[in-house]
This record gives C-alpha cells, structure tokens and sequence, in this order.
C-alpha cells in the first residue's frame, strides 16, 4: 500500500494512478481554460473546491460592479460559469452582495467568498454587506449558516421574510 499525499491514507496502486490520471485531465483542462477565460476576463486564482476539484477564480470588473466567477477543471470553458457572485461597489468602504448564482454543494460559493474578501481588501474595503429576500426563505437556513461560516453578522427577521449581512474586516 502506499499514501495519498492528499489525504493521509492507504491507497492501491490503481487507485493512486486513477487519482493522478484525473488530476493530469483537469491540469489540462486548467490550461486550456485559463486561456480561453483570459481573452474576456482577468484570471485572479486557481484553487480547491470541496473535493479537492481545481477550479479558475476570474473577475470582471467595471466602475462600480464586480462579478466573480468560477469554471470547474473537469469540464472545458465554452464561455459559460459554474457559480458567481455579483457585487456593487457602494460608496468608498462597502461591498454589496447582489446575488450568488451557481452549482449548489460543491464549495464553489466558499471559494468565491474567499476571493470577494481579498478583493474587498485590495480596495480598502471594509464592509462587505447583502439583503435576504422573500425569494431567498426557501433556503434561508442554508444562508445563514453559510453567511456565519464566512464570519457574518446575519440578522434574519423571520416574520417579515428579509434579513441583512455584514462583514467587517475592522
């Protein structure tokens, strides 16, 4: 038996080389998406999702709106992200949340949050904020407890269906 460099267990030898075939496809996958992503946008990262997946962290970013976006590696770019998260710039130290988009369950969201607080931080942005909706109470538990893993201040008014995040980099 040998050793997963990833994970720390007792692996075959099939199942090592299986892993490594899978990691060669989406290094070139990588490659091949990072340049067709670079023609359109500025690439900002390549990182993990979840399971280890590799996934391109790009930007476009205009005077007053930032949108993140994220292609998973295991599939090619044909113009078309797996999750974004669109913001406004309002004012000189806040950030606004408009919307996240995207493949639910993949940890997509939380490498994009990782992102847009870097971004936040590159501009000597303090407060990244957003509003939860009427829409969003389908799923208001599963925010909050994401908006709380990224450090959130979640304020949640359950009988008017509307609640608002903070989070403060002071």
């Amino acid at each position: 038996m040998l050793y997963s460099a990833f994970l720390q267990q007792e692996k075959g030898k099939a199942e090592l080389k299986e892993e490594l075939d899978a990691l060669e496809i989406q290094l070139a996958r990588m490659q091949n998406n990072i340049k067709q992503i670079a023609k359109k946008s500025a690439v900002i990262s390549i990182d993990r999702a979840g399971d280890e997946q590799l996934v391109v962290v790009y930007a476009d970013k205009k005077e007053d709106t930032l949108q993140l976006m994220l292609h998973d590696c295991e599939s090619p770019y044909r113009g078309k992200w797996h999750s974004a998260i669109q913001a406004e710039f309002k004012g000189e130290d806040t950030l606004f949340i408009a919307d996240i988009k995207g493949e639910k369950n993949k940890g997509y969201g939380s490498v994009l949050m990782k992102h847009l607080k870097e971004v936040a931080r590159d501009e000597n942005v303090q407060y990244i904020t957003g509003d939860i909706v009427e829409r969003d109470f389908d799923h208001v538990n599963r925010l909050k407890h994401f908006y709380g893993k990224h450090d959130f201040d979640v304020k949640i008014d359950h009988d008017e269906q509307c609640g608002v995040i903070v989070w403060n980099d002071g």
